[in-house]
C-alpha cells in the first residue's frame, strides 16, 4: 500500500505524521470517505463540496481546491493499482506548538488512504443486520455542528462500544430530544405504509451523500419521503428499516434490540432502492 501525505507517496510502514500534529493532539481535523467502482470515484463532486464546507466551518485553509483533491485521490487509487476501492481523505490542522489556537498550525496535513474494498457478505443484504439504540446521545448541534465531518469521533466510538456489547452491528444514537438521530457511521431510514421516513438535518445529523441520493431515488420510484423526527418505538413497528453510507450503500435492518423488523428479512423498498443505487453507479461510470 502507498499512502499519500502532502503530495508524496509513502509505503504503508513509512507513512507518518508529526506527534505535534493537532489532528493527533486534539482531533482537530476533517475527513471524507469515498468509494471507487471500476477505478472511478462515485459522487466525487458531492464529497468534495462537503469537504470544502467542513473546512469553512472549522476555519481551515486547504492547500488545494476540490479538483486538486480529486486529482490526488485518482493518483492514489492508480498508485495502488485498485479497481474497487475504499478511500479515506483526512485533513488535519497540521503540526504546531502545543495549544488549542489553530493559528499555531500554519500548514494542514493531507492524508489519502486507498485500499481494496472488501464487499459486505450478500447474506447481510438478504437477512439484514441487528442494530442497538444506545444510551450515548448524539452531540447536541449547538455544541458541535453536525455539518462538520470531523475526525473527532469519540462520541461515535462510545456508541460503537455500546453496540458491540449488545451484540449489534451498528449503534443508533438518539438526539437531545430523544428522537432517532443517526448511526455511528450511517444515516437511518424506516418505511411506513409505503412511505420513506428519515430524520431531518435539524435532528443533529450529518448531511449524508448516500442519504441524499437514496431520497432522490425513492422519490423517482414514486415513494413519498418524509424528513421528520421519530422515536425508536417507530423503528420497532416499521414495515422496514435500513441504514445508508458510502460503503454499505443500502443495508437492511431486521433487528432493533431484539424487536424483529420486516419479518426478519430485507424488505421490498430496501431491495428496490439498493438496485436503483447500483443502477445509478453504473450510469455514472458510463457517462465519464
Amino acid at each position: 500500500m502507498k499512502v499519500y501525505i502532502n503530495g508524496t507517496f509513502y509505503p504503508k510502514d513509512e507513512a507518518k505524521v508529526s506527534v505535534f500534529d493537532h489532528g493527533y493532539l486534539y482531533g482537530d481535523g476533517i475527513y471524507e470517505t469515498l468509494r471507487a467502482y471500476s477505478g472511478q470515484v462515485f459522487k466525487p463532486g458531492e464529497h468534495m463540496a462537503r469537504l470544502m464546507h467542513s473546512a469553512r466551518l472549522v476555519e481551515m485553509s486547504l492547500p488545494m481546491d476540490g479538483d486538486g483533491f480529486l486529482d490526488a485521490i485518482d493518483r492514489t487509487v492508480r498508485e495502488n493499482g485498485l479497481s474497487e476501492a475504499y478511500i479515506r481523505v483526512s485533513v488535519s490542522r497540521g503540526p504546531g506548538e502545543i495549544g488549542l489556537d489553530p493559528a499555531l498550525c500554519p500548514v494542514p496535513t493531507v492524508v489519502i488512504i486507498a485500499k481494496e474494498f472488501n464487499k459486505y457478505p450478500e447474506s447481510m443484504y438478504e437477512d439484514g443486520i441487528k442494530v442497538s439504540v444506545v444510551k450515548t446521545r448524539r452531540n447536541h448541534p449547538e455544541c458541535l455542528d453536525p455539518a462538520i465531518k470531523s475526525t473527532n469521533f469519540l462520541n461515535n466510538i462510545f456508541a460503537k462500544m455500546e453496540a458491540k456489547r449488545a451484540g449489534a452491528y451498528e449503534g443508533i444514537m438518539l438526539n437531545h430530544a430523544g428522537h432517532v438521530a443517526e448511526g455511528t457511521i450511517s444515516n437511518v431510514f424506516i418505511v411506513e405504509n409505503g412511505s420513506l421516513v428519515t430524520p431531518p438535518l435539524i435532528a443533529g445529523i450529518l448531511d449524508g451523500v448516500t442519504r441524499n441520493l437514496v431520497i432522490k431515488l425513492a422519490e423517482g420510484m414514486g415513494m413519498t419521503v418524509f424528513e421528520e423526527p421519530f422515536t425508536e418505538a417507530r423503528m420497532w413497528a416499521a414495515d422496514e428499516a435500513f441504514i445508508t453510507n458510502t460503503t454499505m450503500e443500502v443495508m437492511p435492518v431486521t433487528d432493533v434490540d431484539g424487536h424483529v423488523v420486516g419479518g426478519g428479512k430485507a424488505g421490498d423498498a430496501a431491495r428496490r432502492l439498493r438496485a436503483a443505487y447500483r443502477e445509478e453507479v453504473a450510469r455514472c461510470l458510463k457517462t465519464r
